[in-house]
């Protein structure tokens, strides 16, 4: 059974707080495999890759195999369902519309003393993507993390998708076509990671590496920061829903098991000022769950991570939902617009009885790629931004080293930094000859 919280309990605060501190990560280690994958890539390049996805994929490539070619890629991606081709085009242009209007602008200005100073945007130069593959493939992913790389200005975006078998989903090619992803490479796991990081003859390396994957994945993406970016170590799924008492507790019910389905590990959340309406919901979703494809996924997450929190009042729940900076925050309230003011920690918020977060996930045209964890506290989702670098640039005048430079002087002789103040004091010097 879900846990049923209701915050005039005594021990309320107690129970939060555990609910704040629980870990629903896989408790194995996987660093020290990961580790040796990630060395055994490095120093042997192709071949590593090639055994290494022999043992994992159970698929045979050559060098030459590693990569998908134009060819495959145009028959393969030719044989995705019409409906589904009309709902990535319309998902792809939706995504490109939000992202453009993430484009920063450069500044430059000049300040009262004469100093030029401002910033330039520059887009990184080579982006890896992981996608998952076999069963668990999702073209959405795909578009979510290459058309922000691509509205940002990166020139090369390279996809590694695993092919279990041999196998790969059509959408997924689709989705990379429709992206302008440049280059497809059909390895997976931590080995894949490695290549992006370290390169191959086969691939060159990246500069940063995101999308979503397996603990082996998200293990390698860790232990190769530094050398590349990363976008996010990602957690379990999750999702917080903020209702009031008028809901149809069906939908509620299948919105929070829309999350439940994607892992057993992954976390269904609602607050409610409604107690009646909490009991209804709880009865739906097992009514639900009889007849879910998913439900051997979604059960067990229901079961071992859900709850239902009773509040008195919305500015409550509230201040309950920004203590759990939830990855999906949904207000299925009266007036989600005063709401949302009073949030400030939440990956994405979706608005309103017929915002369900499942329009974030495809269409809506907003990031899915979002912090999981509580991480929303200090970090956002995928966007150009991340894309994207900022270059302070300054400009000082002969005038303006007149008077700054002095202050330099002082500053660099208090740490201890000699040629520092040097390197003014000779300018300053010219000044006055």
């Amino acid at each position: 059974m879900p846990v049923f919280l209701n915050f005039d309990d005594p021990e309320f605060d107690q129970h939060f707080d555990e609910i704040l501190n629980s870990e629903r990560d896989a408790s194995w280690d996987v660093n020290s495999v990961v580790s040796d994958i990630l060395v055994d890539v490095k120093k042997r390049g192709d071949e590593a890759l090639i055994q290494l996805t022999d043992r994992f994929d159970k698929i045979k490539l050559t060098k030459e195999e590693l990569s998908f070619s134009k060819k495959e890629i145009d028959e393969l991606s030719a044989k995705i369902k019409s409906n589904e081709r009309k709902a990535l085009d319309l998902a792809a242009s939706r995504i490109k519309v939000f992202h453009e209007k993430q484009k920063p602008e450069d500044v430059i200005w000049i300040d009262d003393i004469g100093v030029e100073l401002g910033w330039r945007w520059t887009p990184l130069d080579a982006v890896g993507i992981y996608v998952p593959g076999g069963l668990a493939s999702y073209p959405s992913s795909v578009l979510m993390n290459a058309i922000p790389a691509k509205v940002a200005g990166v020139k090369r975006v390279a996809m590694v998708v695993p092919t279990p078998h041999g196998k790969i989903n059509p959408a997924v090619l689709y989705a990379a076509k429709v992206s302008g992803i440049d280059e497809i490479y059909r390895i997976g796991g931590a080995q894949a990671i490695a290549a992006l990081a370290y390169g191959t003859p086969s691939i060159s390396p990246v500069d940063k590496i995101t999308g979503p994957g397996n603990s082996y994945v998200a293990a390698a993406k860790r232990q190769v920061f530094g050398k590349v970016g990363i976008d996010m170590i990602a957690g379990p799924s999750e999702v917080l829903v903020i209702a009031d008492e008028n809901n149809d507790p069906e939908w509620i019910a299948l919105d929070l098991l829309s999350q439940a389905e994607h892992d057993k590990s992954a976390q269904s959340i609602l607050i409610t000022t409604s107690q009646n309406l909490g009991q209804l919901v709880a009865k739906e979703i097992e009514k639900i769950l009889k007849r879910l494809e998913r439900r051997k996924i979604a059960g067990p997450s229901w079961e071992n991570f859900g709850m239902i929190i009773s509040v008195p009042s919305l500015d409550q729940a509230a201040k309950l939902s920004n203590r759990l900076a939830p990855e999906h925050l949904e207000l299925c309230v009266s007036n989600p617009k005063d709401l949302i003011e009073k949030i400030t920690n939440a990956g994405s918020v979706f608005m309103g009885h017929w915002t369900p977060e499942a329009v974030g996930d495809y269409i809506g045209g907003s990031n899915h790629v979002l912090p999981t964890a509580r991480s929303a506290r200090f970090s956002s989702g995928l966007s150009v931004m991340d894309f994207l670098k900022r270059t302070t640039t300054t400009f000082v005048s002969p005038d303006a080293l007149k008077i700054i430079g002095p202050h330099i002087e002082t500053l660099a002789s208090s740490e201890g930094l000699e040629a520092h103040g040097l390197s003014v004091s000779s300018r300053l010097k010219k000044l006055t000859e």
